[in-house]
C-alpha cells in the first residue's frame, strides 16, 4: 500500500508537474513553518511551475531553431560598422513584425554583423514564444532539392512554412541554379503575408538577378513579396573578420 507522499509523486509525475514534484516537501516545510496560508502555497507552486514551464519551452524553440551560434544584441560591437541604424535594430527586436508577419532584409558587404544580428533577432523570437528557424539560403535549396527528387516536397517544405519565423541566411554567397530558385521561391511565396522572414544578403537588390541564375522573372517575383511588407536595414563596413587580420599583422 502506497503512502500519501508516494501517491502524492506518482499523480505529480504522471501530471509531468516537475516542478511541484521537486519542491512541494520543501514549500510544505516552509508554509507550515511560516503559516502560510493554503492557497498562497498553492499559488507559489503553481507560478513556480509556470516559470519552469516557461524555460523549458524557450530551451526547445532554441534547440528547434538551429542557430549556428548564440548571440545577442548586448554582444554586437557597434562601433565596428562604418553605417548602421542602431535605434532602427534596436527597435526590430521588440518584434512586433513578427506579429504583422512582415519581413527585415538586412544587407551589406561580408562581416558587417548581418549573420549576428539575424541569429540575435531569431533567438529573441524564441525566447518570447515564437517558433522559429535559422538557416542559410543553400541549406534550404539543397533540403528541398533532395526533397523533391524524393518525391516529398509538399512535407519537406513544411519545415520551411510551420514557423512563424524564417531565417534566411546569406542570400547571394553562392549562385542558385533554375531548380533552386523556383523551391526558394515557393517558401518566399507561401509564407508571404502568413509568416515573417528575416533575409542577410552581401549583395544590394540591383544584383539579385545574377543570385537567382540571371531570371528576372522569379528575382522580381521574389523581391516583390519579400519586401511589400518589410524593412530594410543597410549596414556598410569592411570585414570585421579582416579589420582583425589588419590588426594582428
Amino acid at each position: 500500500m502506497p503512502t500519501p507522499n508516494e501517491t502524492l509523486a506518482n499523480d505529480l509525475a504522471t501530471l509531468k508537474l516537475d516542478y511541484f514534484a521537486e519542491n512541494h516537501q520543501a514549500a510544505a516545510k516552509l508554509a507550515a513553518k511560516n503559516q502560510t496560508p493554503h492557497l498562497a502555497f498553492l499559488s507559489d507552486l503553481a507560478a513556480g511551475e509556470m516559470a519552469a514551464r516557461g524555460v523549458r519551452s524557450a530551451e526547445r524553440r532554441l534547440r528547434d531553431a538551429k542557430l549556428p551560434f548564440m548571440k545577442s544584441l548586448d554582444q554586437f560591437q557597434w562601433s565596428h560598422p562604418e553605417k548602421i541604424n542602431r535605434l532602427q535594430i534596436e527597435n526590430l527586436a521588440r518584434l512586433d513584425f513578427i506579429d504583422k508577419k512582415a519581413n527585415v532584409l538586412l544587407v551589406g558587404g561580408s562581416g558587417v554583423g548581418k549573420s549576428h544580428i539575424a541569429a540575435a533577432l531569431t533567438r529573441q523570437a524564441c525566447l518570447n514564444g515564437h517558433s522559429a528557424l535559422f538557416a542559410s539560403a543553400i541549406e534550404i535549396v539543397n533540403y528541398l532539392t533532395a526533397a523533391k527528387a524524393a518525391s516529398s516536397l509538399d512535407k519537406a517544405l513544411k519545415r520551411y512554412l510551420s514557423p512563424q519565423l524564417l531565417t534566411i541566411d546569406e542570400i547571394g554567397y553562392l549562385p542558385i541554379d533554375r531548380l533552386g530558385c523556383n523551391l526558394l521561391f515557393q517558401v518566399v511565396s507561401q509564407r508571404y503575408e502568413r509568416g515573417s522572414i528575416i533575409v542577410t544578403s552581401n549583395k544590394p537588390f540591383k544584383s539579385w538577378a545574377e543570385i537567382f541564375h540571371n531570371d528576372a522573372a522569379v528575382t522580381s517575383a521574389i523581391l516583390d513579396r519579400l519586401l511589400h511588407h518589410s524593412e530594410v536595414v543597410v549596414i556598410a563596413g569592411k570585414s570585421y573578420r579582416m579589420k582583425n587580420r589588419e590588426s594582428e599583422s
